[in-house]
């Protein structure tokens, strides 16, 4: 088993919220039903896209508050051109509901917003919350705000991880498949594989 020890996390992580820290607390327990500390390529893949989608464990919910610009590049089909963002421009809710309504198992209005991306890995859509929570048997769709508990956070983050296969590919020491796995696309490649050369210099 890989430790992940208090130093560690300090070093890669010196702003870290509480809560994440206390998540944390536990993370050997968590990782080793997981298979995730089974080596070094698998703790150091997952904590580089935990610390990404995190932002170096200081945001708990998916920041929504865009510019018109950054929003035809997060969203080039549904925002082609900045006229079609600006409605959405600066309005976190009107915009999840607009991106994420319909979709992701997002069938009532609002589900949108009341299920966007909360956690290490940013458990996102109704689908999502359904699947996790039944997993784990907790009522995240009743509850989402249970996906940045402490007691709850790390191991929804690692059943995504597992359902999507991302151990074997940590071992193929492929960030691209990964990334693809959890973001859907190549989103923040660069700042991912950044924060890969940063966790491997710790447990490498």
């Amino acid at each position: 088993m890989i430790p992940l020890t208090s130093d560690q996390l300090n070093l890669l992580a010196p702003n870290a919220r509480s809560s994440y820290r206390e998540t944390f607390e536990s993370a050997d327990v968590v990782f080793a039903e997981y298979g995730i500390n089974d080596n070094r390529l698998r703790i150091a893949h997952f904590m580089a896209q935990a610390l990404h989608e995190t932002g170096g464990l200081t945001v708990l919910i998916e920041n929504m508050n865009y510019s018109a610009k950054r929003m035809t590049q997060v969203w080039p089909k549904r925002f082609p051109a900045e006229k079609d963002a600006k409605p959405y421009a600066h309005n976190p809710e009107k915009l999840a509901n607009k991106v994420y309504g319909g979709r992701m198992g997002n069938d009532k209005k609002g589900d949108g917003w009341k299920y966007i991306g909360r956690g290490i890995i940013q458990c996102t859509g109704k689908e999502s919350y359904a699947k996790f929570g039944n997993l784990l048997n907790i009522d995240l769709v009743g509850n989402p705000e249970l996906a940045i508990d402490p007691q709850y956070s790390l191991k929804i983050a690692c059943e995504e991880w597992m359902e999507k296969g991302c151990n074997a590919l940590a071992d193929q020491d492929d960030i691209t498949k990964i990334t693809q796995r959890i973001n859907g696309g190549q989103v923040g490649i660069a700042s991912r594989k950044d924060w890969l050369v940063k966790t491997k210099n710790v447990w490498m």
